[in-house]
């Protein structure tokens, strides 16, 4: 991330526009954390790039040390009026903080798509913030999903990887497919162990906020298109690597 970046800017709404709705707070954060249960590691956990804390707080039942880093002030603020003083609340870049110690499970969701340098923080990771055992639990929103493909075919964007005029105004500098995605964890030194996609996707953001406020949407429904993800993670609204440290000697 550079200097020149206006970090509150970028996290604000628009008029035509939100950078958060309420499918990704009431449907993927559950399923993101249904996710990354059962491969949780006991101890720390660092969460880069907390935004106001709504998936912070859905992580403080699993670790008793909790750090989050987060580049936007307006944002850190409202996640410090929410999480109260039990998490460690740091104000910096990922490219710039210093941090006192490793940890045990590092978050990064749908934050590495917003990064100048992707592979420079990937390989901090890596040398600096995981301990030994640590994992990385890295999310980011999918070119492929269906819901993206649609907009192709209907002449709302150019191609399935385009960083669309909204996502650039929030900061978006790429949209990744799982083979992108692993070029970069894989150039940054870290190990993959686990690829997965999470939520089944053919719906833009905006119309499933549309349907979630009717009672179309059916809990059985919601689950059925996260398990129907586990088996087409290419077709789902976000791509999840797990990944482990590499040494560095």
């Amino acid at each position: 991330m550079t200097t020149s970046r206006d970090y509150d800017a970028e996290s604000r709404d628009a008029a035509t526009h939100r950078y958060t709705y309420d499918f990704d707070r009431e449907v993927m954060h559950p399923y993101m954390i249904r996710s990354f249960e059962p491969l949780f590691r006991k101890g720390s956990m660092l969460e880069l790039g907390s935004f106001k804390g709504d998936f912070t707080a859905r992580l403080l039942p699993y670790f008793d040390d909790v750090t989050c880093v987060e580049a936007s002030d307006d944002a850190l603020k409202v996640a410090r009026g929410k999480l109260g003083d039990g998490v460690k609340l740091v104000h910096a870049t990922f490219e710039t903080v210093s941090l006192p110690a490793r940890y045990d499970n590092v978050v990064l969701t749908h934050v590495l798509e917003h990064l100048d340098d992707p592979v420079g923080v990937l390989r901090r990771v890596n040398e600096e913030w995981l301990t030994e055992e640590g994992r990385l639990f890295l999310v980011v929103p999918n070119a492929n999903a269906p819901s993206r493909q649609i907009a192709v075919h209907m002449g709302l964007i150019s191609h399935n990887a385009a960083v669309t005029p909204a996502e650039a105004e929030h900061g978006h500098r790429r949209t990744y497919s799982l083979d992108t995605l692993e070029s970069d964890v894989v150039a940054s030194g870290l190990k993959v162990i686990h690829r997965s996609g999470i939520f089944f996707k053919a719906l833009a953001n905006f119309q499933w906020d549309r349907l979630m406020a009717t009672d179309i949407i059916s809990k059985a429904y919601l689950d059925g298109c996260y398990d129907l993800g586990q088996r087409y993670p290419d077709l789902c609204s976000s791509l999840l690597l797990v990944c482990e440290r590499r040494s560095t000697q």
